[in-house]
Order: structure tokens, then C-alpha cells, then sequence
């Protein structure tokens, strides 16, 4: 005899995932946010950097204070 509980439309009870489960899926979801951050990061910086033939500024470096001749 079946139980009551159980009819033939109901949807079908599932395990809660188990620790180690749990933990890959923060672990995925870890590297996910981080590609996914280093990605935009990756954007905004090529979107806001200025071209040196665009803004005309004279770049500077750790010797450009001393005279080249």
C-alpha cells in the first residue's frame, strides 16, 4: 500500500547537497566573482585611460628630471 504522502503528481523531494558540495559551489562561486571582477576592472581601466596622442602630456618617469645631454 502506498502512503499518502506519495501520489504520482508531486514533485520529487531532493537531498540538501552535503558539506563537501557546499563548499565547491562557494569555492566556484568565489572564482567566479573574482575573473568576474578582475573583468571589469579590465574594462573600466582600458575605457578610462588617457592616449598619450589624444591629452598631449609629457610622461614622466624616475629619470626624466635629469637632462639627457
Amino acid at each position: 500500500m502506498r502512503p499518502s504522502f506519495a501520489t504520482a503528481r508531486a514533485s520529487v523531494l531532493m537531498k540538501t547537497p552535503n558539506l563537501r558540495q557546499q563548499a565547491s559551489r562557494r569555492r566556484l562561486a568565489l572564482i567566479c566573482a573574482v575573473l568576474a571582477l578582475a573583468l571589469v576592472s579590465g574594462v573600466v581601466g582600458s575605457l578610462t585611460r588617457s592616449r598619450p596622442e589624444l591629452s598631449g602630456a609629457v610622461e614622466t618617469g624616475p629619470f626624466s628630471y635629469f637632462p639627457s645631454k
